[in-house]
């Protein structure tokens, strides 16, 4: 049952307890205190008047009527509040004078309270002379009056703790439900952004820490909402550039895959036609066989060079080490005149298809940036692992670093489709690419996640 209280409401039962324990506590203190306070009462009382007595005795005894004037005195002393004097009976006497009870002021305490604090009366015996006889005194203490006292006191001391518990209880209910007034903004705040409204706000209120929590709320729904819209962005973005893609293969394939068909039809057809001719032209054989080992090697050439767009030849299987240093070979082929440094770290996004092939287009699109645009004379690949702490936790990334010595880049220059598809490609694994232009070259860093996943249609 506990757990299903809400925190206001934990506060204001365990604010009773505490209200109503220390108000039982009090209490029960009076109570305790309470028959050593009468049993003391009682001790004073009996001994002033014994005192009392001693002291007038002689005066009783020079009385021209002692027993009288004794029974007077007495008939006196039964008018106190806390004590009554008896005269025990001798042979003269014959029977004993007793002063009546004083009455009890104030309300009279229950019979429970006074059975509990002062159960039995307390009387002294006291023997005096009057008139040459010996006779005794009882001396009897009445707590009465004291034991109503101090039901009084508690009985005002839990009406007025009670007052004041109940005072204290709704002040302090009316300060905690203020305080933790903003927890139900929060919890309504909190559901609005589950259910995809980033744009929900908390007015920060209530105690520090809530107007804290409050803030950071709003921070979180501010950071949610522009990552929602930049996942979004990226999405279109990525469909956007897969079309591009498409788009361009298409053209390709119409542009040199149909010519390259139609004059592979064309001499076949040629070649069809010689048998029916009146004399067999074994040359023109030759011509039209010659051109369609051409068409179909141009064929093969462009198929290989769509398919290493699509998918690097030999990753693999070789790897990616053996991959990229086929690619930079070709590149050095191609362009003798420009240096090319590598430098390959071991353990590099070993057994991450997503990641290797990431890192390839990385240093293919890199590379082919440097070639068309750079003009530069030497270019330096270095690819390594690296540890990076992300959100409190260490992650493994690869750093490829691909920097030239060309003329480097504009400041107005925007970064082309290749450049920007891969910086979104990497973002969308949790990676990063950067783009720096010191006037003398240009440096790609890419850090590629060595956990990367992306669907298989994205690669």
């Amino acid at each position: 049952m506990w757990q299903n209280w809400s925190l206001r409401r934990r506060i204001n039962v365990l604010l009773a307890l505490v209200l109503t324990l220390g108000l039982a506590l009090n209490i029960g203190r009076l109570v305790l205190e309470a028959a050593p306070r009468v049993l003391a009462e009682d001790q004073s009382v009996i001994r002033l008047t014994r005192a009392f007595i001693e002291t007038i005795m002689d005066e009783v005894n020079d009385a021209p009527d002692p027993d009288a004037r004794l029974n007077r005195i007495v008939s006196d002393l039964g008018q106190l509040r806390h004590v009554s004097v008896a005269r025990q009976g001798t042979a003269v006497q014959g029977t004993a004078v007793q002063a009546p009870s004083p009455p009890v002021i104030g309300r009279a305490a229950p019979a429970w309270f006074i059975a509990l604090v002062h159960p039995d009366k307390t009387s002294v015996s006291m023997p005096v002379i009057v008139a040459g006889r010996a006779e005794t005194l009882v001396i009897t203490s009445h707590p009465d009056d004291e034991i109503a006292e101090i039901w009084d006191g508690i009985l005002t001391q839990l009406v007025v703790g009670s007052l004041v518990g109940l005072a204290l209880f709704g002040i302090t209910t009316l300060v905690v439900g203020r305080a933790l007034a903003p927890l139900s903004d929060l919890s309504d705040a909190m559901s609005r952004i589950e259910a995809g409204a980033y744009d929900a706000r908390v007015t920060p209120g209530g105690a520090p820490e809530l107007a804290a929590l409050c803030a950071k709320l709003n921070h979180l729904a501010g950071a949610l909402g522009e990552a929602v819209e930049e996942k979004r962005r990226l999405a279109e973005r990525t469909v956007s550039l897969q079309d591009l893609e498409r788009k361009e293969i298409a053209r390709e394939l119409h542009d040199e895959f149909g010519p390259h068909l139609f004059a592979l039809r064309a001499h076949a057809s040629a070649l069809m036609r010689l048998p029916d001719a009146a004399t067999l032209d074994v040359g023109a054989m030759r011509r039209h066989g010659q051109a369609i080992l051409d068409q179909v090697n141009a064929v093969q050439q462009f198929n290989r060079r769509i398919l290493e767009r699509l998918r690097p030849v030999g990753l693999a299987e070789l790897g990616l080490r053996e991959a990229i240093g086929a690619l930079v070979r070709l590149w050095r082929e191609s362009r003798p005149e420009v240096a090319i440094a590598t430098r390959f770290t071991d353990g590099v996004a070993q057994g991450n298809e997503t990641a290797e092939l990431t890192i390839y287009r990385v240093v293919q699109e890199a590379l082919t940036n440097v070639f068309r645009h750079a003009e530069a004379t030497s270019v330096d690949v270095s690819i390594e692992p690296l540890q990076q702490s992300t959100a409190g936790h260490r992650r493994s990334f690869t750093r490829v670093c691909v920097r030239d010595d060309g003329h480097g880049l504009k400041p107005e220059h925007k970064l082309g489709f290749g450049l920007t598809g891969m910086r979104e490609r990497l973002l969308a694994l949790g990676g990063t690419l950067t783009v720096t232009s010191s006037g003398t070259g240009v440096t790609i860093e890419a850090m590629v996640p060595a956990d990367a996943m992306l669907p298989a249609d994205a690669a």
